[in-house]
């Protein structure tokens, strides 16, 4: 029998260096290693207020492609929709098994810093790149290193990402 993967910690190796996401993204974890350590009776509810964490997180980084020129159908976004629609299918499956639930929380302390290291780090880039203040919600007038694009990206972002 194998041991359980120990509990996602918050670390520098998650920091992206954006105030706003780094925030939101160190609550993410926070309500993950609650999840994690939830007895079987909080389990149910910690799944709850972690979806309605993530809604609100995801929506955010949503818009914040939106306001910067990715397509509504981009990898990010799309990773962002496949993500939620597995954790509410889990919670309604909760009902009857609960072990989807502790599997979906495993599941998701490899995700996450995957997907945080790699299209976060992404989008980060691409809001400092075009001067997106991800605090305001606004591009900084005259701070663009480079024009938002002519063509909606429907990749993640990055430089790497030849997807277009």
């Amino acid at each position: 029998m194998s041991a359980l993967p120990a509990a996602l910690q918050w670390s520098d190796a998650l920091v992206l260096g954006n105030e706003a996401m780094d925030r939101t993204h160190e609550e993410f974890v926070a309500l993950l290693q609650a999840l994690q350590a939830a007895p079987d009776d909080a389990l149910q509810p910690a799944l709850r207020t972690l979806i309605e964490h993530t809604e609100a997180h995801f929506g955010q980084e949503d818009a914040w492609m939106v306001a910067t020129g990715f397509a509504p159908d981009n990898c990010h976004q799309r990773q962002h929709t496949m993500v939620l629609d597995l954790m509410r299918t889990v919670e309604q499956q909760a009902v009857q098994d609960l072990t989807l639930v502790r599997r979906l929380a495993e599941e998701l302390a490899l995700w996450f810093p995957q997907h945080a290291q790699m299209m976060d780090a992404a989008l980060a880039w691409h809001c400092e790149q075009v001067g997106f203040d991800t605090a305001t919600g606004a591009l900084r007038p005259g701070a663009a290193a480079q024009a938002l694009p002519d063509t909606p990206l429907s990749h993640c972002g990055s430089a790497g990402c030849a997807t277009r």
